[in-house]
C-alpha cells in the first residue's frame, strides 16, 4: 500500500474526475498496461468519472474509440478529448475570420477540420491560406514542410495543435511529433507558433471541467509528461499526477520546478492513494 500525508489524502478525497493522458499513461505504443483496466474499475467503484485527454490528434474520436476498445478498454467518443478539438475551439473563439488552412496533419485530422467548417488549401503558391496549422503527421513530406515555411515567411498566422516533441513508443525508433516539426519550421522561418492549443494550455482542461461539471480543484490530471500534462494541471488549478510509466523519469521529476503535486510509479499506485483517501 502506498502511504500519503493527511493533507494529500484530503486533497485526493476531493477528486471527482480524472483526466487521463493515453500513450505512456494507460498504454505504451500498442501495449496496454496490465494495471489500466483495474484502475478504471476502481474509479467506477469509487464514483469517480474519467476522460481520456491526449495531444495526439492523428486519430478522430471514432478512431480513438475503436483503438481503445480494440485494446480492451471500454470507451465512448464523448470521453475522448484531443488537441484537435482544443484547436477548433481556439480558432472559433479567437480567430473566427480564419477559414482557409494549410494543414500538416493526418487524413483523420483533415476530415475533422473539414467537418468543423474549415477549407484546406493545396500545396500551391496560388492557393493562399488564411493560416498555417501544424499537427502530428505520420507521413510528413518535405514538400509540405517547404510550403508551410513559405506561408509562415509570408506572415500568415502560424498555429500548432500541441508542443510534444516525440511520441512514446514500444518500437525501436523515435517518432517525431508536432513540437519537433514546429522547431524545424521555426529554424527555417524565425517564427515560433503564434498559439498552441493542446496541453499545457489550461483552456483544454478548463473546458473539460465545464463539460463534466466539476471545479478544477476536483479534477486530477494524470500523465507521463511534465511539460504538457503536469504543466497544464498546474496552470488550470487541478491536481497534477506524474506517472513514470512513459516519458518522464524519476530524475526528470526531481529536477522539475515547480515539482508535480504527485510523482508515482504508475496508475496502479495512484489507485492505491485514491482508495486510501476514501477509506
Amino acid at each position: 500500500m502506498t502511504t500519503a500525508s493527511a493533507e494529500l489524502l484530503a486533497r485526493l478525497r476531493r477528486v471527482r474526475h480524472v483526466a487521463l493522458d493515453m500513450d505512456g499513461t494507460i498504454y505504451r505504443g500498442k501495449t496496454l498496461f496490465a494495471f489500466t483496466n483495474g484502475f478504471l474499475a476502481l474509479l467506477h467503484r469509487l464514483g469517480i468519472t474519467h476522460s481520456f485527454l491526449t495531444n495526439n490528434c492523428s486519430k478522430s474520436l471514432a478512431d480513438y474509440t475503436a483503438h481503445l476498445r480494440g485494446m480492451g478498454v471500454a470507451a465512448e467518443p464523448g470521453q475522448i478529448h484531443t488537441s484537435a478539438h482544443a484547436m477548433i475551439e481556439l480558432l472559433r473563439t479567437r480567430h473566427p475570420a480564419l477559414r482557409r488552412l494549410f494543414l500538416i496533419g493526418t487524413p483523420s485530422l483533415a476530415a475533422e477540420m473539414r467537418e468543423a467548417g474549415y477549407e484546406l488549401t493545396t500545396d500551391s503558391p496560388e492557393d493562399a491560406p488564411d493560416a498555417v496549422l501544424v499537427a502530428f503527421d505520420l507521413h510528413l513530406s518535405f514538400a509540405a514542410m517547404c510550403r508551410a515555411a513559405y506561408w509562415i515567411k509570408q506572415g500568415r498566422p502560424f498555429f500548432a495543435t500541441h508542443p510534444d516533441r516525440v511520441c512514446p513508443t514500444d518500437e525501436p525508433t523515435v517518432i517525431l511529433d508536432c513540437g519537433a516539426v514546429c522547431a524545424a519550421l521555426e529554424s527555417a522561418t524565425g517564427r515560433a507558433p503564434d498559439a498552441v492549443a493542446g496541453k499545457p494550455a489550461p483552456e483544454m482542461l478548463r473546458a473539460l471541467c465545464a463539460r463534466v461539471g466539476c471545479a478544477p480543484e476536483e479534477m486530477a490530471m494524470a500523465g507521463d509528461r511534465i511539460y504538457t500534462d503536469i504543466e497544464m494541471a498546474r496552470r488550470a488549478g487541478a491536481l497534477g499526477v506524474l506517472v513514470l510509466s512513459g516519458e518522464a523519469t524519476a530524475d526528470d521529476a526531481a529536477a522539475a520546478q515547480p515539482p508535480p503535486d504527485l510523482v508515482l510509479r504508475d496508475l496502479e499506485q495512484f489507485g492505491e492513494l485514491l482508495l486510501a483517501s476514501r477509506s
